[in-house]
Order: C-alpha cells, then structure tokens, then sequence
C-alpha cells in the first residue's frame, strides 16, 4: 500500500561526502598566533570585556549534504515572486547577457498536518495545553505547556505520550527536550527546574532529576552529547551543568557537575558539537566540544578527557535585547573535514574553523565575517554551505555561506512562531532572572527551531513546518509555473555551468550533470517556443508583433547557441516559429549579431537560403555583405551569392567566395579594376562608390602580397607563395586579357598609379619589407621598380606630386642598407631639373614640398650638393635651402632662408633662439647667428615686434642703443619700444631689462604721437619714467588726461583739476556753439560726459585729504561750469541737450553732497545770477536731486517751467500734513463718540425703575405700609432690597463722603466678613463703589405736598450719587483697560499739568499707561451693552 504524502518521511538519507568536489583553500588564511596556554574559565570570568576583533574575509568550500523531502506545500518565496523582487522587470531582458544571478524559489515550506492535527486535538482532548518545545531525529517529539511530551513516528502518527498533567501541574511547563544519538532516549526539561529521562522504545520514565541545578531556576536547555551518558544543561540562572549518567547495581544515578556559574555571567545558549556515525573517529570528536554564549562572550570548550577552554571571544558593541545564537557544522577545507563554529549576537555572523593541530592541541582560527541589515534570532544550518536565518520580523533568509549571497527569503509570519520569553523570565518559579536575561528572552525561540538531516522544523502555536531545499529541477519547475521561462533558464544555466548556489539533485561527474540539465533546458526552450507564438498579439500594428518576437526569439538563439545544439536551433525551433511570417524574419534578423561575432560559423542551408531572401527583399544588403565573409563558404550557395554581390555590389563578400570558395585570388582584382579604369583613363572624377571600390582594390592587393585574407583571417599557408606570385603577375601584367587596340602598356599598374599614388606604392613599400632571402621576389621587385620609372617619368599624365611620391618611394628603397633595387641616377637628375624649374610658377608649395620629402627619405645621396643648393635658391625652394644649410652647420645662412620665405617668417624668432640658447653648437656657430641676426633685427622688428622685443630682452640686451639707432622710422621705434617697454602687453622684459628713464621718456613721447589714449594707461602701470619730463612731455602734446594724472601724482591736485575743467569747459563750448566739426571722434554730448566722469572722479578721489575750503574751491566752480551753459540754450531745438545738462548738473550735485553741506550748496546756487531772475522753478531739478541723496521718496515730474515743477516737495509735504490732520480728527471722533455713548448709558441706568424682591421691609420685616399716616421714605437698591428709611438710619447704613450722603445696603454690606457696615459702606464709597449698581430714594404715597416738594429738592440737589458712581464704574468696566475717555483726559491733561493723573503718576513706581509695551489706541466701535 503506497504512503500518502503526509506519511513520508522526515528523515533525510545518510550524508556522502564527495571530496572531489571540495575548492582548494590555503590553510594560511585561517591561521592565528597559537594560544600555548590556554585560559581557565576563572580567567574568562574575570578579563575585561575587549573591542569587537576584526574579522578576515576568507572563503572555505563546505560539504554538500543531500537530504529527502517531505511533502510540500507550494510556497512561493518573497525573493522569487515579482513583488517581492524589484529587479523582476529588468530581468526580462536576455539574462543569458547579463550579470544578474537567478536563484529561483530555494526554500520548500512543508506543513506537517499530521502532527499539527494531533496537537490541536490533544490540547482540546486531553488538556495538554500548547506546545513549547519541539526535538527531531528518528522521531518528532514535542513538549506541551502542561508537562506532557508527544512523541510521533516518522509516519506522522503518535507513537507516545509521556507525561501526565498531574505531574504537569508539579513540574510546569515543559521547557526544553533533547534526544539521544541512537534515538532511545528523551530528556525533558521542565519550567519548574526538574528534569526526566524517558525510554523512548517503551514509554517508561528512566529518572527524575530534581537536584542537578539550584532551585528556583527553569530548565532553558538540555542536550545529550555525543556520548550517550553525558549530557548538558542551562538554568534561567544563566549556570551550566553537567549531567553523567550512570547505572551502579541496577540503579539509575546522575551526577551533575557546574561547567559554568551564571553569577559570573549569564550563559543563555549551549551547544555541543555532533559528529555523525561516518565523523564518530574525527580527532576532534573525542573531546567532546561544547560552545557556550553568554551576555558578553563566546566560550569553546571541551569536556573530554578534562575540562579544558579552547577559545573566548567577545562580542564587542551590540543591543542588549539581542538574542545569542550558536550552530556547529563538519565543512570540508583543503580535503580535509573540519568543525566550523557560526556564531551571532543582533547583525553581525562569525565563523570559526576548528580543527587539531599535530601536537595535539585545538587551533580555532577566525573566517570571514557576515554582516546583516536585520537582526537574528534564529541561525541554522542546512547543509555544509547554506544557512537559514530567521530575523525578529519572522523572515527566513537563505545565505551561501562562500559567497554571502542571499538566495531566497520567506515570510514565515504564519506560522505563529513560539516564543521562550516565560522560561527565560522563570514565571514557573516566581520570575527571579536578572533583567538582560530576561530582556533577551523576549525573542528567544531556541526551543521552537530545530534541524535533522538537511530539514529545519518550526514550531507553531498549532502547527509543525518544514522547511527544505529544493532540488534544482524543483526550482525550475516552480519558476515555469510562474511563466517565468527566461528565469527559469537563466537558473537551469547556472545549473548546467556549476555556478548556481545551494545545489541539491545533482550527482555524477560534471559531464552527466551538464547532460541532464541539457536535456531540461532543451525541454524548457520548446515550451518557450510554443508560449511565444500563443503570447503573440493576433491583431494590433506589425511593429508590436516584431516587438514581442525580438523580445523572445534572441533568448532562444542564445540558449541553443551556449548548449551548442543549432541542430535543435535550426530544424525543430525554426520549424515551430516559421509558421509565423513575423517571427520567421525577427529569427533570421537575430542571427547577424552572432554571426558578426563568429558564435555561429554556419547555417543549415534551408536557413542560408531563406536569410538571404529576407535580407534582399529588405533592403539590408549590409547586412548581407557582414554576414557572408563570417560564415563557412560550405553553406553558401556559391553561384546564387556571386550573383548576388555583383547585382548589389558587395565586393567584401565577392572577393571572400572567390576566395575561400574556389581559391580565386585574381579574378575579383580584374573585375574591381575593369569598374575604375575606363574613368581613370578619361580623366573623369570617380563617385564615391568608386572610390570606396579602388581603396577596397588597394588593401585586397596589399592583404594578398601580405599573406593575409581579406577581409579578415589568413590565406592558408600553403597558398601563400602561389598568392604572391599570382598578384606580382597580373600587376607586371603587359596587357589585360581582354585589350582593347590602344591599350597602353602595364594598365594594372597605371591604373592603380593613377587612382592614388602615394597609397600603391605604400602598399608596395609593405610588400617589400618582407623581401629579404626570396630571389623571385628580389627580382618582381626590380621588374616593378622598372615599370613605375618607365610609366611615370616623362609622362605628363602624373603631376609634380605624384612624380615626387615615386623618387621618395626609391629613395627610400635605396637608402636601406640591404637594398637590391638599381635606379640610374640621371633618373633622379632629371626630376630635379623638373622640380626645381624657375619657368613654372604652379605648384610651387607642392613641389618643393615633394622634394623635400625625398631629400628626407635618403634621395640627398643621389645629388650634388652644389647644383641641388643653387637650383633651389633660384627656385625659392627655401626649405631645401635650409636643409642643406643645416646638413653643412651654416646656420647664420639659415636665418636668410626664413626670412625669406614668406611662409615660414615667423618662425625665425624661435630658430635665433633655439640656436643662441641650446647647448650643442660652438661659439662660433653661435657669433655668426648672432652677427646675421643683429644684422637683420630692422627686418625681424618689421615682422613681429613682439617676438623681436623678447628676442632683443634675452640676446641682445647690451646692444639696445644701437638698435634703436639703427630703426630709423618712428611708428617702428615705437611698436619695437611698446612690446620692450610696456607691461601692458604681458611682456616680462623689464626684469631682465635695467634701462635708463630717458627710455621710458622717449616711448611716452612716441606714445602720444601715434596711440594719445593710451598714454595714462601707460603712467599708471610704470614707475621708471621721471615726473617733470614727463609732465612736458605731456603738456607739449596737450594731453590734457594724463598730464592731470601726472599732476595729481605730482601732489599738485588744484592744477590737475584746472586741466580737467578746461577739457571739460572746451567740450561744453563745441556741445553750446554746435560746431561738431572740431570733434570728429566722439559725439559732443559724449565728450562733455566723459570729461565730467573724470573730473567728478578727481574730485572725489582728493576730497577726502583736503579742508571744507580747499573742497569748495573744487566742486563748486564745477558745478558753476556745469550751469553756466545753460542759460544759453532756451529755445525748443535745444531742449534735449538742456535735459542733458541738467541730469548732468544733479549728478555733479549728488557727488558733490558726501563732501560739501547741504545748506552751502543751496545758497550757492540761490545766489547764482544764472537763477536770480524769477524764475525759481529752474532749480527744481538740482533740489530734487539733492532731496533724493537724502532718502526723500519723491516723484519728480517736472512742469516744465511753470510753478507745478516743485509740487513733488510741496505734494510730499502736504500729504504729511493731510495724513497727521486725518489721524486727529479721526481720534477726536472717536473719543467723542465713546464719551457720548458712555453718558447715555449712565443716564439710562440711572434712571431705570427697580422692582423689589419683597413687599416688605428687609429690617423690621413689616409691610412698607405700616404706618399709612406718617411720613415715611422707602428706599430701594438694585439688589432688590427694600427698607424703611428709618430702619435704616437705626442701623447706621448712612454713608457719609465727599459729595451728598448716600446709603448702603444693611443686608448685603452686613453678609460682607470683616468691619462694621458703616465703616465698610464709607470705605466702598471712597474707593468709588457701593454694594448695589443704584440706589433710589421714593417717598410713601401717602405723603404730604410738603414731602414731594422736599423730596425733588434732595433729587435735585444730587447730581451723582455714590450708586451712580458705581454705575459708571461698572460701566467703565466692561473695556479691558483704561477707557477712551481716561485716555483723552491723560492727553489733554499732560501738557503743562504737574497734577498726578495717567500721564503724571505721583509714584515713580507707576508708569504712564503710554509707556506700557502693550498699549494700543483701538478705534473698533464700543461694545453694547445688554438693557
């Protein structure tokens, strides 16, 4: 009967170790200085914590470890979905290209639904609570939170149910389980601190171990070692024991021994090391190593053959609330099989390699270092180099230990991971933990997470997960479900390569491996092919349709083309996609790039064929051409693609069928030369068709004569020579085959001659370096040699250049040391003459220019010296002239020659130079230089001033008198001393140069003949002239700028300023008279601005140092200058420069106010006789500027001579005045209005009837009427009180103040504490209040006229009443500050008034309320008040 899917098994294969497999990895990397003693744990506890160690970052190669599967929930992880990968999109995009890695879903998520059933059900049945803690080996156990262990079979059914929960209920909790090597026995350790012993074969408690740790504590690990009597524990008081099992007489003992006192810090994690049954015999294994983490440190030590430390290690910085974790793991180093330690505390993972030493001691070196961006609280091997870490946000994260790489992630939030943190906190046993333990078992789930044979199991709060690798056809196949084909491949190529990460399914040697996932790929690429043509878009345009094709059908030929199977590529893909027209043509289109970069040599003919067509029809002959010379010539159609490159022109892939075809050399050259021949020979331009076409000819010649294929690769060796000999022949050639009857002789070459000489003879000058030893090739090299003099020379064909090329081509010949070649030199003679004839003028440049060229390759030696010099004097070929010259060291001559030619004039400056300065040449070649240039330094200043000057400066410095001697015309003198002289020009000659002033002196006076305006530029940048001759000089030439400079420096500034104002006075002269034709140069009105700009400038400028006086006797003739003209120009024609001059006047008026007082410039020009005649508007423009210098904000629009033209100070003025008036009347208004309103409400209250509370008396208690014939007054307050006046009297209620008396009333002021009424009622009123808002005095109706006539008497005589003053007070009131009324009082009674009010307080300590910081005049309407 087959298992269901639940039923298989959890338990993985047996491990191979394939040591073949392992990376070479230097043991060096991982050595560290040998500790020779180690620690004791007494020394660990007491060291000081140290820094963090820095880690190396090695790589070791791990153990591959296979494992079996369970059955499988698809589970997609977050790394292989699209939302979880961000990059997904980008990697639609030819992943065979490009370096992105595809790791596909790594992680299978199992549910053990089995077991998750019978844990529910056993919670809701039996009242087993829920699970703690889980174990894993042959057999699952699982602890519950009410003492019981379930333990279930392989088969997921509950093999055993150890446990009560009676003894749950004594016990607590079950805390932590761990089962033994060979699966028999089941430790349990409780919340309560007591820990059982359980025979796993037959259910029966083997011990009870309630002494093994203090009390108190709970149980946070247990685990068996290695060696089944031996086992380790860890309390919540952070101690660690040992537990030795023994069995004396039949009698069960256990005796515990402390490892570790958790008073000396915390140990929460403890993991021995376990060697599987084919490791049981590793040197390592006999010491029985166990790893200890604590809050601080890392501890390694081993508990056999004694207790012995092996290593410590701090944690260095991290977050107290992070969990310490530990896990062992064999890895395979250098073939060699080794324990490796990782260890982890928040985000950073260590390894450490164990291994032994020969002298019997444990090295443990330091790896490399991981370094996460989350935090961990679970760490796990899988197998020997992939780990599964689980961070505090319960995700799984898969890493490549080698690479670090992260492979996959998964949320696993689902699983509802259980937690530690009570145990940790010890809540069994009354919470007695130190606050870090217990901060850290916030996210301890150490009990929760197991792994066995290459599976992790994850408890939950009702299930039991699994998780695993997936074998690499799994990942594959979970990406095609997904539709995800090119991932998919991109992973099984990784796969076939051996590059992919964390491999399982995979066996044999590379080979096979490579076979089988060939095989899949192949099966991959079909079902890639059939989804493009179903995806295609059936309607829309026919670019969408090319669109998705491209997309597709490269990743094919890529595929196909890397697993090398064209066979598959060619006949089944090509098959399938040439149903469709649009994708037949995107895959032949696709084939160019890898035919281009020869990954693919050949085509299966049924494809070549259809290529060609698709490319023919559309137009792509390029392509067509790149395509052919890259493919073997065995797929072509030979006769159908020479027709084809003849029809199109592709002459590349002609010459390559010819070639490789049918071993063809010369053919393709006769057909290419019988193309550009018959236009050579008529002297017709050739197109550029042609010309591309010829230079094709020339490299297909030289490819040829160089062994080399054309257009790419090399003959074959064999054919070289009978190449060769072939291509010399059909140049040499007398006639073409096909001759016409006025052919001339050797067409070959005259064609080739004639299409461009200086490349056939490049070409021939390469041809000839390899001829060294080859007699046949010495002599085709003279036979060729003969027909290029004998076509060339004395044939009017060829120009000067062209004839030129050909000597220098055998010039170059013979000047080789091993030359062969034989000329006759009258040949050479006779091109001489031709170049060097004086009759013909043409071509002069290129003649000389040829011959040069021949002299340089070696020709000099087929010449006489003599005759070559005086024919190239006579035909002005200077350069020649200079060559022979230099050949002879007759270097002053050479100055001659460049002076002489026009072209190269210049350059006789630096050849002076190079000569006089460079070591090499003797004195006496270096005195002719110097002679012929001192000889010719007239000419060399004529040419270039500039460089003659700097030439003069550094070689001729002592000689300067003579030449300026010797430079007889004055503008030459004058150029030579500006560039010698003046540093305007960027010259440094002045430091070399210590010349006399008189110098300087006669540059200024050349200066202000020939450039006047730039002679004060000149004074202000030198200093080596001397002030008086320059100050005449300037003055002889009547510069008026910079003799004003020279007088300024001079210290002479009234002077200066007289010059400037007469320039300035003369211009205004021709801007009045309007005689423009004094001036040429500038516009006058310019000129006036200009002279003003300097003098204004002048004036400022010297201000500063001189009195008020000294001032004024400069500014204010200046402005008398400025205004003078003026009065000249009133008619219309001349209102412009009117306008002018005035915006000119206030702008020397606006300079002019920093230096002089405003009220003397006023008066000056009030006084002004220009502006005493009436008409006071003319200077409003000057006032207007100067109110602007003061910040004035004016609109200057101008009434143009009448009174309105100062309205901008009067309106400005005005505007003040009318603003100030407006703030006033509005206030008056207001406070009168306030006042106004305040009054009416007072009298409005005041006259207000009262209605009584009671109708009668509030003192005798007796009606108002009780005495119906007497005289009696009743009194009412607003309080609603009604009393006899004379009760009232009989209380005292009177109050007796300033004004008329008044009462108060006896209830409410006698409700009051503190003081008699009379006397509290007196004090009210003095402070201007009373206990009621008003008080009225009526009089019985039964009164006598006498009575009423004295009653209107007393309400007549009292005009405000200590209730009215309370009225008013009360209405005063209601503004949250003093009342408008206050505040006019204060300001009418603060001028002149000493009496003490609001403005004049008669206490210092009390201010004016103007003076509060908070004081603000509100003009918002006054609040109504409510009747």
């Amino acid at each position: 009967m087959s298992e269901s899917p639940e039923t298989r098994s959890l338990v993985s294969a047996s491990s191979q170790l394939n040591l073949t497999d392992i990376d070479a990895i230097d043991d060096k990397e991982f050595d560290i200085p040998q500790v020779d003693t180690p620690p004791t744990l007494e020394s660990i506890l007491n060291e000081p914590e140290d820094e963090d160690e820095p880690f190396v970052l090695e790589d070791t190669s791990l153990l591959n470890i296979e494992s079996l599967d369970t059955h499988s929930c698809e589970t997609s992880s977050l790394a292989s979905s699209d939302s979880g990968d961000r990059t997904h999109m980008k990697r639609r995009k030819r992943l065979a290209e490009s370096n992105s890695t595809v790791h596909g879903s790594v992680l299978r998520h199992s549910i053990l639904k089995g077991i998750s059933a019978q844990i529910v059900s056993a919670a809701d049945k039996v009242d087993a609570g829920l699970p703690t803690a889980v174990t894993v080996s042959n057999v699952i156990a699982v602890g519950t939170s009410h003492g019981l262990a379930l333990v279930f079979d392989p088969n997921q059914a509950l093999r055993l149910c150890l446990g009560s929960t009676a003894v749950g209920a004594q016990y607590g909790a079950v805390s932590a389980l761990s089962i033994n090597n060979d699966c028999t026995r089941l430790l349990c350790g409780f919340a309560k601190g007591q820990i059982t012993m359980w025979d796993l074969a037959n259910g029966k408690l083997l011990r009870t171990i309630t002494d093994a740790h203090p009390p108190g504590t709970a149980i946070l690990h247990i685990k068996f070692t290695d060696d089944p009597t031996l086992a380790i524990c860890n309390d919540s008081g952070g101690s660690v024991f040992e537990l030795a099992f023994r069995r004396v007489m039949g009698m069960r003992t256990c005796e515990s021994r402390c490892l570790f006192s958790g008073s000396k810090g915390e140990v929460c994690c403890i993991e021995p090391l376990h060697a599987k049954k084919e490791l049981r015999d590793h040197p390592i294994a006999q010491y029985c190593l166990l790893a200890m983490a604590s809050l601080t440190k890392i501890l390694v030590i081993g508990l056999k053959p004694s207790l012995k430390v092996w290593m410590t290690f701090p944690y260095g910085k991290m977050d107290p609330a992070s969990v310490p974790l530990l896990a062992w793991h064999f890895v395979a180093v250098q073939k060699e099989i080794n324990p490796m330690l990782v260890f982890c505390r928040g985000d950073a993972v260590h390894f450490l390699l164990v291994k032994k030493e020969e002298s019997g001691a444990i090295h443990v070196s330091k790896s490399r270092q991981l370094h996460l961006h989350y935090d961990l609280i679970s760490l796990t091997w899988i197998n020997s180099r992939t780990l599964v870490l689980l961070d505090s946000a319960e995700k799984l994260h898969v890493i490549d230990r080698p690479s670090q790489e992260e492979l996959d992630n998964v949320d696993i939030a689902e699983v509802e991971l259980i937690y530690n943190s009570s145990h940790f906190k010890s809540l069994a046993t009354g919470g007695n933990v130190s606050q870090a333990l217990a901060l850290v078992g916030e996210k301890a789930c150490y009990q929760s997470v197991c792994s066995y044979g290459g599976q992790i199991v994850y408890l939950g709060t009702k299930s039991v997960h699994v998780m695993t690798l997936r074998n690499w056809r799994e990942r594959v196949d979970h990406l095609l479900k997904q539709e995800r084909f090119l991932e998919a491949l991109s992973l099984a190529w990784s796969f076939h390569e051996g590059t992919a990460r964390a491999v399982v399914g995979l066996f044999g040697d590379p080979n096979k491996r490579k076979g089988v996932v060939a095989d899949k790929m192949t099966e991959i690429l079909f079902q890639y092919a059939d989804r493009s043509l179903k995806k295609c878009p059936e309607q829309g345009k026919i670019q969408v349709m090319e669109q998705h094709f491209q997309d597709m059908v490269p990743v094919m030929v890529d595929y196909c083309l890397l697993l090398q199977r064209t066979d598959l590529l060619f006949n089944q893909i090509y098959s399938k996609l040439g149903e469709n027209s649009v994708a037949k043509g995107v895959f032949l289109e696709c084939l160019e790039p890898y035919i281009l970069s020869d990954r693919l040599t050949g085509l299966a003919p049924h494809v070549m064929k259809d290529l060609l067509v698709h490319f023919q029809d559309n137009g792509m002959m390029d392509s067509i051409e790149a395509c052919i010379v890259h493919l073997d010539i065995t797929s072509l159609d030979i006769q159908q693609v020479v027709q084809m490159c003849w029809e199109h022109h592709l002459h590349d892939a002609m010459i390559y069928v010819y070639n490789s075809g049918m071993n063809d050399y010369i053919n393709p050259m006769e057909k290419l030369l019988q193309v550009i021949s018959p236009l050579l020979r008529a002297g017709k331009s050739l197109s550029d068709e042609k010309v591309t076409m010829g230079n094709k000819l020339l490299v297909y010649i030289s490819c040829c004569l160089a062994g080399r294929a054309y257009p790419l690769g090399d003959i074959p060796e064999d054919l070289v020579p009978l190449v060769k000999n072939q291509v010399f022949e059909f140049l040499v050639r007398l006639h073409s085959v096909e001759a016409a009857p006025d052919e001339e002789v050797y067409p070959s070459i005259r064609t080739l001659l004639h299409f461009d000489t200086r490349e056939f003879l490049n070409v021939l000058a390469l041809t000839f370096e390899d001829f060294k030893n080859d007699k046949q090739a010495l002599e085709y090299q003279q036979r060729i040699v003969d027909i290029l003099l004998q076509v060339m020379v004395d044939n009017s064909d060829f120009t000067p250049s062209q004839v030129g090329c050909l000597f220098t081509f055998l010039a170059r010949q013979l000047s080789k040391p091993d030359n062969t070649l034989f000329v006759n030199r009258k040949l050479f003679d006779q091109v001489l003459e031709f170049l060097c004839s004086p009759d013909d003028d043409s071509r002069h440049t290129e003649r000389q220019q040829v011959l040069l060229e021949l002299l340089h390759a070696g020709g000099v030696v087929q010449f006489e010296e003599k005759r070559l010099i005086s024919l190239a004097e006579k035909a002005e070929f200077y350069q020649i002239c200079e060559f022979m010259y230099e050949k002879k060291h007759l270097y002053d001559k050479i100055i001659y020659c460049y002076l002489k030619d026009p072209l190269r004039k210049g350059e006789v400056f630096n050849y002076i130079h190079n000569i006089l300065s460079i070591p090499g040449y003797s004195p006496e070649e270096k005195q002719s230089v110097w002679d012929e240039a001192m000889e010719h330094l007239k000419e060399l200043v004529s040419i270039d001033p500039s460089k003659a000057a700097d030439l003069v400066a550094i070689h001729f410095a002592d000689e300067i008198r003579n030449i300026i001697d010797k430079l007889e015309e004055d503008y030459l003198l004058f150029q030579f001393l500006k560039c010698l002289l003046d540093p305007r020009e960027g010259s440094q000659n002045q430091r070399l140069l210590r010349l006399n002033p008189d110098l300087y002196e006669l540059y200024i006076e050349l200066l202000c003949r020939f450039s006047p305006a730039q002679v004060t530029e000149f004074l202000q940048t030198s200093e080596h002239y001397r002030m008086e001759e320059a100050v005449q000089i300037t003055r002889k030439h009547n510069l008026h700028e910079p003799l004003s400079y020279l007088l300024e420096k001079k210290g002479d500034v009234h002077g200066a300023f007289l010059v400037l104002l007469e320039t300035l006075k003369h211009n205004l002269s021709l801007l009045t008279d309007g005689n423009e034709a004094v001036s040429n140069e500038l516009d006058p009105m310019r000129s006036v601005e200009i002279s003003l700009e300097e003098t204004i400038a002048l004036c400022q400028r010297c201000s500063n140092c001189l009195n008020q006086q000294q001032r004024e006797a400069l500014w204010f003739p200046l402005l008398e200058t400025m205004m003078s003209p003026q009065k000249l120009l009133k008619t219309t024609a001349c209102q412009h420069t009117s306008e002018s001059l005035k915006q000119m006047t206030m702008q020397v008026l606006s300079s002019m106010t920093g230096f002089i007082a405003l009220p003397s410039i006023i008066q000056r020009i009030l006084q002004d006789p220009v502006y005493g005649r009436g008409k006071l508007s003319e200077i409003q423009g000057l006032i207007l500027g100067m109110l602007e210098t003061f910040s004035y904000e004016q609109d200057p629009v101008y009434g143009r001579g009448k009174l309105s033209e100062i309205q901008g100070l009067i309106l400005g003025m005005l505007e003040t005045f009318s603003y100030e008036q407006t703030l006033l009347e509005t206030t008056t208004s207001l406070l009168n209005h306030d006042l106004h309103w305040s009054l009416s409400h007072l009298r409005a209250a005041v006259s207000k009837g009262l209605h009584p509370r009671l109708d009668h008396c509030s003192i005798c208690l007796q009606h108002y009427r009780r005495k119906l014939e007497a005289d009696d007054e009743i009194i009412i307050f607003s309080c609603g009180h009604l009393y006899h006046c004379q009760c009232l009297q009989s209380k005292e209620c009177g109050v007796q103040g300033e004004g008329p008396p008044g009462w108060s009333c006896y209830k409410c002021t006698s409700s009051s504490k503190g003081g008699w009424p009379g006397e509290r009622a007196v004090a009210e009123v003095r402070r201007g209040r009373t206990t009621s808002l008003a008080q009225i005095k009526v009089t019985s109706v039964h009164n006598t006229t006498f009575g009423d006539a004295r009653g209107r008497k007393l309400l007549s005589d009292l005009a405000l009443d200590p209730q009215q003053t309370q009225a008013f007070d009360q209405l005063r009131c209601i503004y949250r500050g003093p009342s408008r009324l206050a505040i006019l009082t204060e300001l009418s009674h603060s001028r002149g008034s000493e009496k003490p009010s609001l403005l004049n307080p008669t206490q210092p300590s009390s201010g004016s309320i103007f003076h509060s910081e908070n004081f603000q005049l509100k003009l918002s309407p006054p609040p109504l008040m409510e009747e």
